[in-house]
C-alpha cells in the first residue's frame, strides 16, 4: 500500500523504517503467522487484546442529552463498530474512524493501523496529512487528505491494478460507488483530517516518536520467548515418545520392501526382557520445567502490561496476598480506565465531526454539539470505585440534611447541576410533588 500511495501522490510515508518493522511484527503476532523456531498456537497478542477489549465494554453504556438527539444515528453507528475498533487500536496503536454520509446521518468505517499511510504529523502526533486505499474489485480507490487553514481538502483517485505497481488511472465515473466522488474537494470549516483517531496512551517503547504503539507491545519479547518456549515443549513430547528399538536380525523385509518384525517374534516370550533383542525405550518429560517457565513469562508479561495477576497466568489463591490482589487488581483498573478515556475522547471527536460535516452538508442546525455537556459515558464500576457504596453515602447524607437531594440525583444519572434551573429541572422530573419546594 505504501507504494501505491507514493506512486499516487509523490509523498512518502513519514512513518520510521523501525516503526514500520514493529508494525509488521504487530499484525504478524496477532494474525498468528509462522516464525522460525516459534509456536505461535497460544496466539498471546489475541488474548490480550480480547481480555482488555471485553473489560472495557463490560458496562459500557452511552446517551445523547436532548440537544444533540439528532446525532444519535451516528452514536448508534460509532457503539455499533466500537469492539472492531478497539480492537484494531489496541493491536496497531492507531486506528481511524471514517465517518461516510448516509440517508440516515453517517456510518463509521475502521481503519487499521496497516491500511493507512501518515504522510504529515505534528509535533503531538496528530495527523496533518494522510493516504488511505481502497481496493474495488481489479481497481483501487486512492484518497489522501490533508488539514489545512482554510478547512479539509480530499483528493481522489482510481486506478487499475497491476501487481506492485499502479497501472492505468482511469476516471471516477468508471465504477458505480465511485462516481460521485469529485477528483478534488475543499470542506471549509472541517479541522484536521476529517477522520477521528484512537491512540494509545502508551509511550512509544520502539524508536520513541510520535507513532502510537500496540499494547502488547512492550511485551513482544516475551511473547517470542512464549512463543520459542512452546516449540520446545512440543518437539520434547516429539522426543519423548515411548519407542521399541529391535536388534537387525529380528527385522525382515515384506513383499513390499518394508521392513517389519517376524509374526511370531512375540510367541512365548521369557519373564526377562535382556534376554531378548528388544529395548523398550520411555523417558521422563520434562513439563513441569517448561511449565513453570512458561508461567513466569505469563507474569512477567502481566507486569508489563498492567494486567491483574491471573489474566494470563495461573496464580494459586495461596500465593497471593492480599496486599498483591489489591496492588494487581488496582493496576488493571487503571490499565482498563486507560483505554476507556481513549474511547470516550474517540467517540467525542467523531460526533463533533459528524455536526461540522453535517452543517457543511446543510443537513444540521441548532446549537453545535457540545462534546463535554451533550454526550453521557457510563463506564459502571471498577475495581477503585463502588457505585452502590458511594450511593449510599450520597443518600445517608441526604437523609441527614448535609447534602441536596437534587445534587444526589444529578450524581446518579449525570445530569447538569451547575444553575438553579438545572436543579429545578431534577427535582420536576424526579422529586415528589410535596417535595420540590
Amino acid at each position: 500500500m505504501k507504494s501505491y500511495l507514493e506512486q499516487a501522490f509523490g509523498r512518502r510515508d513519514v512513518t520510521s523504517s523501525r516503526m514500520q518493522a514493529a508494525i509488521r511484527e504487530w499484525m504478524a503476532l496477532y494474525f498468528g503467522d509462522p516464525v522460525p523456531g516459534e509456536t505461535p498456537e497460544d496466539r498471546l497478542a489475541v488474548l490480550i487484546v480480547n481480555k482488555l477489549c471485553r473489560a472495557v465494554f463490560s458496562e459500557y453504556e452511552s446517551r445523547l442529552r436532548e440537544p444533540a438527539s439528532r446525532l444519535g444515528p451516528a452514536l448508534d453507528a460509532l457503539n455499533a463498530v466500537r469492539a472492531q475498533a478497539m480492537q484494531y487500536a489496541l493491536v496497531g496503536g492507531e486506528c481511524l474512524l471514517k465517518p461516510v454520509p448516509t440517508a440516515a446521518g453517517f456510518d463509521f468505517l475502521p481503519i487499521r493501523r496497516d491500511c493507512y499511510a501518515p504522510l504529515d504529523r505534528d509535533a503531538h502526533g496528530t495527523l496533518q496529512a494522510v493516504g488511505t486505499m481502497q481496493q474495488l474489485g481489479r481497481h483501487l480507490l486512492l484518497e489522501r487528505r490533508t488539514a489545512g487553514p482554510d478547512g479539509l481538502t480530499i483528493e481522489t483517485r482510481l486506478f487499475e491494478r497491476a501487481g506492485e505497481i499502479l497501472g492505468r488511472e482511469v476516471p471516477l465515473d468508471t465504477l458505480p460507488q465511485t462516481a460521485q466522488l469529485q477528483p478534488r474537494l475543499l470542506l471549509p470549516g472541517v479541522q484536521g483530517v476529517g477522520l477521528a483517531v484512537l491512540r494509545t496512551p502508551l509511550l512509544n517503547c520502539v524508536d520513541g516518536g510520535p507513532d502510537a504503539v500496540a499494547v502488547f507491545a512492550p511485551a513482544v519479547g516475551l511473547i517470542h520467548s512464549l512463543g520459542r518456549l512452546e516449540h520446545q515443549l512440543h518437539r520434547e513430547f516429539e522426543n519423548g515418545a515411548s519407542r521399541v528399538f529391535a536388534s537387525e536380525d529380528l527385522m525382515r523385509q515384506d513383499t513390499f520392501g518394508r521392513r517389519v518384525l517376524a509374526d511370531d517374534l512375540f510367541v512365548g516370550l521369557p519373564d526377562d526382557p535382556a534376554n531378548v533383542g528388544l529395548t523398550v525405550y520411555s523417558p521422563a518429560l520434562r513439563v513441569d520445567q517448561f511449565m513453570t517457565r512458561k508461567q513466569d513469562l505469563l507474569r512477567s508479561c502481566e507486569s508489563l502490561l498492567g494486567f491483574k495477576r491471573g489474566i494470563l497466568s495461573e496464580v494459586e489463591a495461596a500465593e497471593r496476598t492480599a496486599t498483591e490482589i489489591t496492588s494487581s487488581e488496582g493496576d488493571y483498573n487503571l490499565t482498563v480506565q486507560d483505554f476507556q478515556t481513549m474511547w470516550g475522547d474517540g467517540l467525542r471527536s467523531a460526533l463533533t465531526l459528524c455536526d461540522t460535516l453535517g452543517r457543511v452538508y446543510g443537513k444540521a442546525d441548532g446549537a453545535p454539539f457540545d462534546p463535554s455537556g451533550d454526550l453521557v459515558v457510563d463506564w459502571g464500576d471498577g475495581v477503585l470505585f463502588d457505585r452502590t457504596r458511594t450511593w449510599n453515602e450520597y443518600r445517608e447524607m441526604t437523609q441527614a440534611g448535609l447534602l441536596r437531594p437534587e445534587l444526589a440525583l444529578a450524581w446518579y444519572f449525570d445530569l447538569p447541576h451547575e444553575t438553579e434551573a438545572d436543579l429545578a429541572a431534577i427535582r420536576r422530573r424526579y422529586l415528589p410533588a410535596g417535595s420540590q419546594t
